[in-house]
């Protein structure tokens, strides 16, 4: 496949709202859109094909592509977007993937995020993470709260990327962006370098090892914002999460310290809205409140954060994934079918939106989408 037919297809995916792109060996390239995975109307794909895109992929990355088994970068066409690219092998053959990063960075607001994240992004210090599953829209937070700190603050902004996804450019903060592979080895010698070039603001992509988090958690110590992810689903999980990386004997001064650093854990979910035009994020919020502060110090009571979080909602804006389910059903975003899908406990939401014996769930529409370029996989 040459470089202009190629670019077409990923124009003609960015336009037709996908998130993702897949090129794989025996298949038609792919669209995810709407979190569907639907066939593009094209020859299926051969080998030959699969290693010609992935060489224009890769063009100046001076990689031998024989030697690869899996290979992160970034791609861009010119007026039409920026793609996050994994390069993998699979049965010998490449196969690629690339995640369709908007040219606008979105706000806050447009995300339909809660007010109460932008507040923690005007946080001057601590450990701010955002945690989800795989396409969840964690970048897309993050880049949302780094711009926010953009417009309002003259602050020197340091990202650690794998790779440079958004691009941003200097408002009343200074911007440096670096790139694991290209500007640098690894998030640890990144992060590490760091705190000699007088950031007041540090992104750090994943928190990935022991290592990582440390550093992270020494950063904030030492009066810095750090903003992070981590793949996992909810506030109690994360600090398991993070805890469980260390070795036995220092997991309580782990918990000790992010106790101290912690401003607060937003996770997300995206979830099909009700009708059927795109997807809307679901939040869990915390926020380190005195007593969340002593639940993370207890590893005995941290499984109790939902309860902490709930009771917080009025007094701190802190919301667990089922009371903004709750909201969200109620504005007619999503339906009784997802919300109770996506529920901590479904039997327990619904008892607690107290509806009556005649409510049922929306009848699903056809979800068919009326695409030329595409179809049902």
């Amino acid at each position: 496949m040459q470089q202009k037919p190629m670019d077409q297809l990923l124009a003609h995916g960015v336009a037709n709202g996908a998130s993702d792109i897949h090129f794989k060996v025996g298949d038609r390239p792919g669209y995810r859109i709407d979190g569907v995975l639907r066939g593009v109307k094209h020859d299926v794909l051969t080998a030959a094909d699969t290693r010609r895109i992935a060489e224009r992929l890769v063009e100046g990355d001076e990689l031998d592509l024989d030697a690869v088994q899996e290979h992160d970068t970034s791609y861009s066409v010119e007026g039409v977007a920026r793609f996050r690219v994994n390069i993998y092998r699979q049965r010998g053959s490449l196969c690629c993937i690339l995640r369709i990063i908007p040219r606008e960075i979105p706000t806050l607001e447009s995300l339909g995020l809660p007010p109460r994240i932008g507040q923690l992004a005007d946080e001057e210090r601590g450990l701010l993470l955002v945690t989800g599953a795989t396409g969840s829209g964690k970048s897309s937070t993050l880049a949302a709260m780094i711009d926010r700190i953009n417009r309002s603050r003259a602050a020197h902004i340091l990202t650690i990327e794998d790779p440079i996804e958004f691009l941003y450019s200097n408002q009343k903060s200074s911007i440096s962006q670096r790139e694991v592979g290209c500007d640098t080895r690894n998030f640890t010698q990144a992060l590490r370098a760091a705190l000699r070039q007088d950031p007041d603001v540090i992104l750090v992509g994943e928190m990935r090892d022991a290592e990582t988090i440390d550093i992270a958690l020494k950063a904030a110590e030492t009066g810095h914002l750090v903003l992070s992810t981590v793949h996992t689903t909810d506030a109690a999980k994360t600090i398991g999460r993070l805890v469980g990386t260390f070795p036995a004997e220092e997991q309580h001064s782990v918990r000790l310290r992010l106790a101290d650093n912690l401003r607060g854990v937003v996770s997300q979910r995206l979830l099909p809205r009700r009708d059927q035009k795109g997807r809307v994020v679901a939040a869990e919020v915390m926020v380190a409140t005195k007593t969340v502060q002593e639940y993370l110090k207890d590893a005995s009571r941290t499984g109790g954060l939902k309860d902490v979080i709930e009771q917080g909602m009025d007094q701190y804006g802190m919301q667990s994934f089922d009371q903004h389910l709750t909201l969200l059903l109620k504005a007619g975003s999503i339906s009784l079918e997802v919300a109770k899908s996506a529920a901590s406990n479904p039997a327990d939401f619904e008892r607690a939106l107290n509806f009556g014996d005649d409510a049922v769930p929306l009848e699903s529409e056809d979800d068919a989408l009326e695409l030329d370029l595409v179809e049902e996989a």
